[in-house]
């Protein structure tokens, strides 16, 4: 698989960015997670392609795009459909399902075809779950960083606390990636990027 560069995945985010501030938002998101699963990766004994953890990063909320409306707001309420969205945009733009997987299989620590039944969630019922190590390491990296106004920087301990309200099925499958890459340290990315911690 040829996997696109840097400069071709940020002009991807230029072309389907709605305004400047969400593009700053979500490329600088995408950014984080990517030096996030980099770190993780770095120290895993586990075998990986390391660029491709870097293009799934970096590609993995693209979808969030389609979420802004016209006035520049972002649907916090459908929020749980940037996943699918993002793949959607990369099968369009005629990339591998191997690359539009980052974006549908990283919300949370993943969804299944009976949290989407149980919770009417407003995407096709199916399994959307990390299986790679690739996928593995960048939707847990994803967790240490939120595009809250502000954003901020969860530790471990703060993400697995949040996770508890979707029940303790998805603690247990935080708690198997915490035990399998690790906790990262964020004091370099705080103080590059000047985001708090949770």
């Amino acid at each position: 698989m040829i996997l696109p560069t840097v400069d071709e995945v940020r002009a991807l985010h230029e072309r389907y960015a709605p305004s400047r501030a969400a593009l700053d938002l979500v490329l600088t998101h995408c950014e984080i997670v990517g030096d996030i699963a980099a770190q993780l990766a770095a120290r895993t004994a586990l075998p990986h392609d390391a660029d491709l953890v870097r293009v799934g990063a970096l590609l993995h909320d693209i979808g969030v795009y389609r979420l802004y409306d016209r006035a520049g707001r972002l649907d916090h309420r459908d929020y749980i459909r940037h996943g699918v969205l993002g793949h959607e945009i990369l099968r369009e733009e005629g990339f591998p399902e191997a690359l539009r997987r980052f974006c549908s299989c990283h919300t949370g620590v993943g969804l299944t075809r009976h949290d989407i039944r149980e919770r009417k969630l407003p995407i096709p019922e199916a399994d959307y779950l990390a299986e790679t190590v690739e996928e593995q390491l960048v939707m847990y990296a994803d967790k240490f960083h939120s595009k809250t106004t502000p954003p901020t920087f969860l530790t471990a301990d703060s993400y697995a606390a949040q996770v508890k309200r979707f029940g303790t099925d998805k603690v247990h499958a935080f708690g198997l990636l915490r035990a399998r890459f690790g906790e990262p340290d964020l004091t370099s990315a705080r103080a590059r990027y000047g985001h708090a911690q949770a």
